[in-house]
């Protein structure tokens, strides 16, 4: 089925190389797997393809984001940014949240802790145009949508939890079995927005099965292979282009980057 949707080299019924990262949220280096500032978690995946190029996707598992616009994303962080402890209330983050209640709603509405890195659906929360060989195009949204189904912590797995057992976890399970998550494109309805990524579409949508997400390894020194991994939302392959403003957002991926490597 992918193929129909998309002419990308890794749309093509053959087996592509990819490499995974898995991630908290909040962009806090040792912030526990328990706190709720680690959610969503993050799934982002570059894709080897056959000439040599990569092509990179970056998504979360909340279906939905916190900003329709690059300058409302930015001014969130600044807000949240300068309302540390000791600021007088309202901070500028409670100042903002009353007036954007998306991203009120974004905060406060991420899932328990999960089981595993493995047992979450991660959303690509922005629309890309595909386009198949016969020139034919599509609008659409990722989904990766775990084999095993969604699994949460109860509240008394998570006060036993150590701060970093989402780590430890995937390696103990990629070691015994092969990981895989169902790779899925959602279709939208006329009505539904194209460029705004803090709507989801509804359930309800039809989607478009076109793969298999298999990991199969871990890597022996994370920390390492993570400083030189660089991930462009807006690397893409011939087939595939954005839809969405946001995706335009990559030089600051670039910034992130040159940043954590000085």
């Amino acid at each position: 089925m992918a193929s129909t949707l998309s002419k990308a080299p890794h749309f093509q019924n053959v087996a592509v190389p990819i490499t995974v990262r898995f991630s908290d949220f909040a962009g806090i280096l040792k912030i526990s797997d328990t706190d709720p500032l680690a959610s969503p978690r993050g799934l982002a995946l570059k894709f080897h393809l056959p000439d040599g190029t990569e092509t990179d996707l970056v998504t979360h598992s909340f279906n939905g984001f916190p900003a329709a616009t690059i300058d409302e994303f930015r001014q969130l962080l600044i807000a949240l940014g300068s309302s540390g402890p000791g600021v007088a209330t309202p901070t500028p983050a409670d100042i903002y949240l009353v007036a954007h209640p998306i991203a009120k709603s974004f905060l406060e509405s991420q899932q328990p802790p999960p089981v595993s890195y493995a047992t979450l659906s991660y959303f690509g929360v922005n629309s890309f145009k595909f386009t198949n060989a016969q020139g034919e195009t599509s609008i659409g949204r990722y989904q990766i949508v775990p084999q095993t189904g969604n699994q949460f912590l109860s509240e008394e797995e998570i006060a036993r939890a150590s701060p970093n057992y989402l780590a430890d976890e995937i390696r103990q399970r990629v070691a015994d079995s092969p990981i895989r998550f169902n790779f899925r494109v959602q279709l939208p309805e006329p009505e539904d927005k194209i460029d705004n990524p803090s709507i989801a579409w509804p359930d309800t949508r039809k989607t478009i099965e076109i793969g298999v997400i298999e990991i199969m390894e871990a890597v022996h020194d994370s920390a390492a292979v993570e400083r030189d991994l660089l991930f462009l939302p807006s690397q893409l392959p011939a087939g595939i282009e954005p839809a969405d403003p946001m995706l335009y957002r990559s030089p600051a991926y670039v910034i992130s980057y040159k940043r954590r490597n000085q």
